[in-house]
């Protein structure tokens, strides 16, 4: 089985590597430059199998494969599907590779002044069977830094979805001798702990950035996984992924490499640039300050205690000043060691 993916950018790019040593691929993409280029073999890595993958700028041609791995931007997610879902049936199977969040009806640009709750907040597997007729859906996620994979280092990834066709399917194609995938059931846990752990990445890179050591560090990945796991069962999801390579996994390659954008964002905010000239001179999308809006205000919806989270949305958006920040969650009061298992 050939297959698609809906997104040329540095991750979706991946994917495809990934993919091809097992099958041919073919990519959508909007930038018709961009197309051209992965066309005549220039990818931007070394490919094994170069003439397996080829790209092209119709998404009708790209849906006619039957297994889809839409790699987009969150703020994009649901309109593409939304054009894409002309062209998609029950038949077709997507598993997404986007770690972010959307509120229906709200740009990126309206969400620090705009008020939503949590039956508005819906996660990418959502938008898809909300905007087509596709029902079998799932996940990849997982500790998968791009620029360690196209370097041809090992990795591994987790599959989740509610179906084992899905499982099976998406283990089989993306499986190599330097790929290594899980399989989960608990889809809403491993989407939520994909999203979350970029926050956490941002609040790390600000200590780099600041200068702070390796126990502060480990600390703020001790206590975020403490807060992805208290937000993940509030919003209906069990402890089990965040404990999993979409979790722990995940948030401890994120938020300790330089090569996270989201650490990197962090570690050149706690320099001392300003936010929006970061996010202007970013090559790729910083999940996390979007992701950040949304759970900063669910958080306060809900009232879930999520101190980093807090501390770390008024330092990127309010100029907090991080010592002050760091002296509140250091005489932050009922912090008990582990109690989610």
């Amino acid at each position: 089985m050939a297959v698609g993916i809906i997104g040329s950018g540095s991750f979706g790019l991946t994917m495809a590597s990934l993919l091809s040593e097992n099958d041919d691929v073919l990519i959508y993409g909007r930038n018709q430059e961009k197309i051209n280029m992965i066309n005549k073999g220039d990818l931007g890595m070394t490919v094994n199998h170069p003439d397996r993958i080829k790209a092209t700028t119709d998404l009708e041609e790209v849906c006619n494969y039957k297994l889809l791995f839409p790699v987009l931007p969150s703020q994009a997610f649901r309109t593409v599907m939304r054009q894409a879902s002309r062209y998609l049936t029950p038949a077709h199977i997507l598993i997404h590779g986007t770690k972010g969040l959307d509120v229906n009806g709200i740009s990126d640009n309206e969400l620090l002044n705009s008020m939503f709750h949590r039956n508005e907040v819906y996660t990418m597997s959502e938008i898809i069977r909300q905007e087509t007729s596709v029902v079998r859906v799932g996940c990849v996620s997982g500790p998968n830094l791009s620029s360690e994979i196209k370097e041809g280092q090992p990795a591994a990834t987790v599959i989740a979805s509610e179906f084992d066709e899905v499982l099976k399917l998406g283990t089989d194609i993306l499986s190599s001798n330097r790929f290594f995938v899980f399989g989960g059931h608990d889809l809403k846990g491993v989407e939520l702990a994909g999203a979350y752990k970029n926050i956490i990445a941002i609040a790390s890179g600000i200590l780099s950035g600041k200068k702070y050591g390796k126990n502060m560090q480990s600390m703020l990945i001790n206590r975020g996984l403490h807060e992805m796991i208290n937000f993940g069962t509030a919003m209906g999801s069990t402890s089990k992924a965040f404990l999993g390579a979409a979790g722990i996994g995940d948030l401890v390659a994120t938020a300790t490499s330089e090569n996270s954008r989201n650490f990197t964002f962090g570690r050149r905010l706690g320099q001392g640039e300003k936010m929006q000239d970061i996010l202007n001179t970013s090559k790729e999308i910083v999940e996390g300050v979007r992701t950040l809006k949304i759970i900063k205000q669910l958080a306060d919806n809900d009232n879930i205690p999520l101190p980093i989270t807090e501390l770390t949305y008024k330092v990127v958006f309010h100029d907090f000043n991080l010592e002050a920040a760091i002296r509140i969650l250091m005489n932050y009061s009922g912090a008990d060691d582990v109690e989610f298992l």
